[in-house]
């Protein structure tokens, strides 16, 4: 077993809500009165912490307006988008799996630990890992710091790690890290940006990831 230790993103890897939050920031730039953008520019900040997301598609904007679009984007993608979301197929068989094989997960995430401990416990699904990261108690992706310290805290060194993501920021992480990285086509960010960010695999769903896991890995 070469890693001991599988490190999930969540938005776009695991979870099935890259049409959700598109959706949501969209509306919420709509209802606080922000200049329009393009999905596309929304699907590519995905992964980054929401400070560093919204001053990415809005350079410059105010205090004011960032803690109004933390607040309406939050209620849009809890309640009020009707994008459905849900778990990739296969993702319970591959925890599950993963779990039997010996090896600990966590999760490394551009989401607020609210939004996280929400659907873990929505879903059902806390129990699979050992640790947890968000953006907004460490620092956002892709500085290493949050994979670094899920490292520290599971007692595992770098070269027994293996990272899995869906945006060049949880690739760009992962190398900052020291950490071999596998890239999934399945989220937000297009599988010729993710080549340029050198993942030792690309996998296109959870099924194909498993099976190279168990492998290679």
């Amino acid at each position: 077993m070469k890693y001991e230790l599988i490190v999930f993103d969540w938005d776009g890897t695991l979870v099935d809500s890259t049409g959700r939050i598109v959706d949501s920031m969209q509306r919420a730039a709509g209802e606080v009165g922000l200049a329009s953008i393009s999905d596309f520019a929304v699907q590519n900040i995905i992964g980054l912490g929401l400070p560093e997301a919204l001053e990415t598609l809005w350079p410059g904007i105010d205090g004011e307006q960032r803690q109004r679009m933390t607040e309406v984007y939050a209620r849009f993608f809890v309640a009020d988008s009707e994008v459905s979301m849900a778990f990739f197929a296969g993702a319970d068989a591959l925890l599950q799996n993963l779990t039997a094989s010996g090896r600990q997960l966590a999760v490394a995430t551009g989401k607020s630990r609210r939004g996280l401990d929400r659907m873990l416990d929505e879903h059902g699904v806390r129990h699979w890992f050992a640790a947890t990261r968000c953006a907004d108690e460490t620092e956002s992706k892709p500085a290493p710091r949050m994979l670094n310290e899920l490292l520290q805290q599971l007692s595992v060194p770098a070269e027994r790690a293996l990272m899995i993501g869906d945006t060049s920021y949880d690739l760009d992480m992962a190398a900052n890290a020291g950490v071999d990285a596998i890239a999934m086509t399945h989220g937000a960010h297009d599988e010729s940006i993710l080549r340029r960010h050198g993942p030792v695999a690309i996998c296109h769903n959870l099924t194909e990831l498993q099976h190279w896991i168990k492998n290679y890995g």
